[in-house]
């Protein structure tokens, strides 16, 4: 497989792939098999608590047979996604020590299966994160914060680890940009569910037009929209099954990935639907990736279609659309 040196390469996540392979239409390792003869690399990345039986344990004999996968087909392991789950407890949420052994337990899976980074997520904590540089730089695994709707460069929570990261000024650390934190419209195929399960078209067009509005964070718009809507006398389980719009999507200024570039080590390229000229509807890919082009990024984006969370469309489908969009996107950037 061709894999270009520098700039910003194509890949694909297996989470995108969730309706497959929790279907069982695909094996663990036909998905990656099958992500390699359709083009949809070089770059693969896995979240190990859905792909991995057992994780964060693993054998020796698995590793072995993952790495000889890998080798196979040519894919290039581009991040693991790792988890917080510090209530995975219900009772009782993880202590800090207990959250940093945690991760380490993940981090020393990265390495043994040959990721060179691993996605974490924010409610891990900067402490947590802090505690466990050490073993990373041990390790030589990188570690990425997804910055994912509705966080965004400027958000209190991602400050604290900007913060973190430049009192520590470890190489290791960065973020990974989720691009449905810069999107530009809630995917029609959304609202499209909710109409056949008779949310009513007035409701829709009142969540649109909060979710729009320039004022607020998205969750003050939440609560504004919810107030409206009960104003109206809108069902409330309607109302409910519209509120997560204002979390999954959010609409930061793509331009505004660039204030944290030098510390961008990989890239969810979040995407939903697509027009009939092949552009995808929710994130304008014309308008993000020349941020990442000319901020000099060189490393992997992930194609991750999440519209599996309420349609049943063919994953492999839509990503090989997004990969076509990125690449006639970045054709004339990149040369």
């Amino acid at each position: 497989m061709n894999i270009p040196k520098d700039g910003l390469k194509l890949g694909t996540t297996l989470y995108s792939l969730t309706t497959e392979f929790h279907a069982r239409e695909y094996t663990f390792e036909q998905l990656v098999r099958k992500v390699a003869a359709e083009n949809l690399g070089p770059g693969l990345e896995i979240v190990g608590f859905q792909s991995f039986r057992g994780f964060p344990n693993v054998s020796d004999e698995f590793a072995d047979q993952f790495k000889a996968l890998i080798d196979e087909t040519g894919l290039t392991l581009s991040c693991l996604g790792i988890n917080a789950d510090v209530w995975i407890n219900p009772e009782v949420p993880m202590s800090e020590e207990e959250s940093v052994a945690y991760h380490k337990r993940q981090l020393d899976a990265a390495a043994k299966l040959g990721f060179p980074l691993v996605r974490y997520q924010f409610p891990a904590g900067a402490n947590v994160i802090e505690k466990c540089v050490p073993h990373a730089e041990k390790l030589g695994v990188k570690m990425g914060l997804e910055i994912h709707a509705p966080h965004h460069t400027q958000h209190p929570d991602i400050l604290a680890y900007r913060e973190m990261y430049e009192r520590v000024r470890s190489p290791l650390l960065g973020f990974i940009p989720d691009f449905g934190a810069s999107a530009r419209a809630v995917p029609p195929s959304y609202f499209d569910t909710q109409r056949a399960n008779g949310v009513p078209d007035g409701l829709i067009a009142l969540a649109e037009e909060y979710w729009h509005l320039d004022v607020g964070t998205p969750f003050e718009r939440r609560d504004q929209y919810v107030q409206a809507a009960r104003a109206k006398g809108y069902e409330e389980r309607h109302i409910i099954g519209l509120e997560i719009i204002f979390g999954l999507f959010s609409r930061a200024d793509p331009r505004s990935w660039s204030e944290i570039m030098p510390q961008v080590i990989h890239i969810h390229g979040k995407f939903f639907d697509f027009d009939e000229s092949g552009d995808e509807i929710a994130v304008d890919l014309a308008k993000v990736l020349p941020v990442f082009v000319e901020g000099g990024y060189n490393g992997f984006m992930s194609s991750e279609y999440e519209g599996y969370m309420w349609t049943d469309a063919d994953g492999f489908d839509k990503i090989r659309r997004h990969h076509q969009l990125a690449r006639r996107v970045l054709a004339p950037l990149q040369g």
